[in-house]
């Protein structure tokens, strides 16, 4: 099995656990962050992950990445994987995905990017794999909650032994 992983990353924490949920599927696994992601999903990938932090309830947006870098953050990309979605060719075959997102764990906010990005990607034609994950973060910057990524590992290995059909 291949697998691709996609993440936008503000903070270096939605990374990390994009990093981390990769090395759980093993195998054949590319990680790359959104403004490398390619426009069509190889033909060889058998499993999409895609990860974002969620702002204001959902996958970023040119505004929320500019809130971020007044409060500091020096690692904006140029586009969110909510751009991304939007310009991706559906599959020429089918391809499952999953999807996470990372969220303050305190305050406990509302919304999720990885439930808004599941439905964009199962609009654009791809099958669902798992049901949207979420890690936790301490504050907007990080770092990221206790064993979040032992259990983005964890979350991985399911995902990609479920896509097996092991």
């Amino acid at each position: 099995m291949r697998a691709l992983v996609v993440y936008e990353s503000i903070w270096g924490n939605t990374e990390a656990i994009a990093r981390a949920a990769a090395s759980g599927v093993g195998g054949e696994t590319e990680v790359v962050p959104v403004v490398d992601a390619p426009p069509v999903i190889p033909d060889d990938v058998d499993l999409l992950i895609v990860g974002g932090p969620t702002h204001a309830f959902s996958m970023t947006t040119p505004s929320t990445r500019e809130s971020a870098r007044q409060q500091g953050a020096t690692m904006i990309p140029a586009r969110g994987i909510r751009e991304w979605i939007l310009e991706l060719s559906p599959p020429s075959r089918a391809v499952r995905v999953a999807t996470f997102d990372t969220r303050t764990v305190s305050p406990r906010l509302p919304g999720s990017a990885a439930k808004k990005a599941m439905k964009r990607l199962v609009a654009r034609g791809l099958e669902p794999a798992a049901t949207p994950e979420t890690f936790g973060v301490h504050g907007y910057g990080g770092p990221l909650a206790g064993g979040e990524e032992n259990r983005a590992k964890e979350w991985g290995s399911k995902v990609a032994a479920a896509v097996a059909g092991r």
